[in-house]
């Protein structure tokens, strides 16, 4: 695993948003920067450019100056924290990044040896994507440098200055690049995490942060387990059977083989609860009857 930090960048007016903080909006009831904070959690150190907000995760904060500067004077301002030798670089309005798209980003980055200076995801139509990119540190304070030198400032300065001068790999992938720029663009994501067929894992994962669990379980043998103990047992079984799971794996310590060790022990409790009901016969007509005086005589007899 290349060992980087992340410069996330959560400033700008967001004009197309009516002035909106666009960090702080929600989706899947996560905030768009706790979503990509959360694509970027295994990073040495993790700064964020903008005003100071709740997040998921503790992370380093940083201005560029004059505030509102510009993308250029934002990355020159959390370059100021980073150390390690890639700096991913992420806008803070991307609801689809996850850790596996960076974790390819930044292998990406890695191929080609010294001669590359990073690799940046492509949008759908083939358009370099600058603030979801993964870049050589070197390279990028170098760049910088002499942006400044030349224009005599960052502020305000394009992006596609920095890119024009690296030597970049490109990285297509057309969810991970999907930011939010407009009001369209939020309710799309919106939309797209409850009609996708992924609703059950963003809704974990939202669970998860929430509640700061760091726990990935196996979730078809949680809902296997849920659907044993509704029908073998009773509807309301199903919750209070996976919460026993849980609470059980918490007492043992915790773990992901612990909750699938727990579960499949209940799963066959629930089974076993099953069979003994729709196996056990059907009563017959002295069931439950004791044996009296008249059932002796017809026994001699």
């Amino acid at each position: 695993m290349t060992v980087y930090d992340a410069v996330v960048l959560a400033g700008g007016a967001a004009a197309r948003l009516g002035g909106a903080d666009k960090p702080a909006l929600r989706v899947g009831g996560r905030t768009l920067l706790d979503r990509v904070l959360s694509a970027c959690a295994d990073a040495g150190d993790t700064v964020v450019v903008g005003p100071r907000r709740p997040t998921v995760r503790a992370v380093r904060w940083a201005r560029e100056q004059p505030p509102g500067g510009g993308p250029l004077a934002a990355i020159a301002a959390g370059l100021r924290h980073t150390t390690a030798d890639t700096t991913l670089v992420l806008s803070a309005d991307l609801p689809f990044l996850e850790a596996t798209t960076v974790r390819a980003l930044l292998a990406e980055a890695g191929r080609g040896g010294p001669d590359v200076d990073g690799a940046l995801l492509m949008d759908p139509t083939g358009r370099d994507q600058p603030l979801v990119a993964a870049y050589r540190t070197e390279s990028l304070r170098r760049e910088l440098a002499l942006i400044a030198t030349e224009h005599g400032s960052l502020t305000g300065m394009p992006l596609r200055l920095l890119t024009a001068e690296l030597a970049l790999r490109r990285f297509p992938h057309p969810d991970a690049s999907f930011d939010c720029d407009t009001w369209e663009d939020v309710a799309v994501a919106r939309a797209r995490i409850r009609d996708d067929g992924n609703v059950l894992d963003e809704w974990i994962s939202a669970a998860k942060a929430e509640l700061g669990i760091d726990l990935d379980v196996d979730t078809a043998a949680l809902l296997d387990l849920a659907r044993d103990a509704a029908h073998g047992v009773a509807r309301p079984a199903a919750p209070l059977t996976t919460f026993l799971v849980g609470y059980a794996a918490a007492q043992r310590g915790g773990g992901p083989e612990a909750v699938a060790d727990l579960a499949r022990k209940a799963a066959e409790l629930a089974r076993r609860w099953a069979e003994e009901t729709e196996g056990s016969p059907e009563p017959g007509p002295g069931a439950g009857r004791r044996p009296g005086a008249g059932d002796e005589a017809e026994e001699s007899e």
